[in-house]
């Protein structure tokens, strides 16, 4: 499996023999370079412009905007509603499986949640998780959110870039917050079901130009 990031939660995941994943397709009047990317699902978390622009993105043919399970293309994909505030758009969860080689990608989640509502999260290997606060989630709440779930894998997301016209707080935060210093940095993840690491690893994606 390879996993790429282009800024805020949009994400391509890729695997052989199973579908192409596109998280959060954004605005192109954010800041961030335009995307151009395809794949065969589209996942939009909540209706904001940052998250829900399915036209920027070829080749589509299932675009998923709520609740429920779905098998699309070998893969498993659950979307599980999120409880939070009634001024922001609700916010949905998804939970992709590949052959047991699960990819949770919250989206805006902005509050964290008991320990009863993350049950469907128990079991991640690679946590795409908000750090830079604003609509999702802080540094603090993120790294409360690790230490429940205990992923293999944490990626963080949704945090200031350079150009990005949203007001977010520096990934820093998040990785003092969690007392990493030296983060791993990758171009994009690659792995498999047999070479994740046994204790919850940090790792910073640079992002992508598509």
């Amino acid at each position: 499996m390879e996993i790429s990031w282009y800024g805020l939660s949009c994400f391509r995941i890729t695997e052989r023999k199973h579908a192409t994943v596109v998280t959060d397709p954004y605005d192109s009047g954010l800041g961030l370079p335009s995307l151009k990317l395809k794949a065969d699902i589209i996942t939009v978390s909540h209706d904001a412009k940052g998250h829900n622009r399915p036209e920027v993105v070829s080749g589509y043919q299932h675009v998923l905007t709520g609740p429920g399970e779905y098998e699309i293309g070998n893969v498993f994909v659950t979307g599980i509603a999120t409880p939070g505030e009634a001024k922001y758009a609700p916010n949905v969860i998804y939970v992709f499986d590949y052959d047991g080689l699960t990819v949770a990608h919250l989206g805006d989640m902005q509050k964290v949640p008991t320990q009863t509502q993350i049950e469907a999260l128990e079991e991640v290997s690679v946590l795409l998780l908000p750090v830079g606060g604003g609509n999702s989630l802080n540094a603090a709440q993120a790294s409360e959110l690790v230490s429940m779930i205990e992923p293999n894998i944490v990626i963080p997301m949704h945090y200031q870039l350079p150009n990005l016209s949203i007001e977010l707080d520096a990934v820093d935060r998040f990785l003092k917050e969690m007392g990493v210093t030296e983060p791993k940095e990758e171009s994009a993840l690659k792995i498999s079901s047999g070479n994740l690491p046994e204790e919850t690893e940090i790792i910073l994606l640079t992002p992508r130009s598509s």
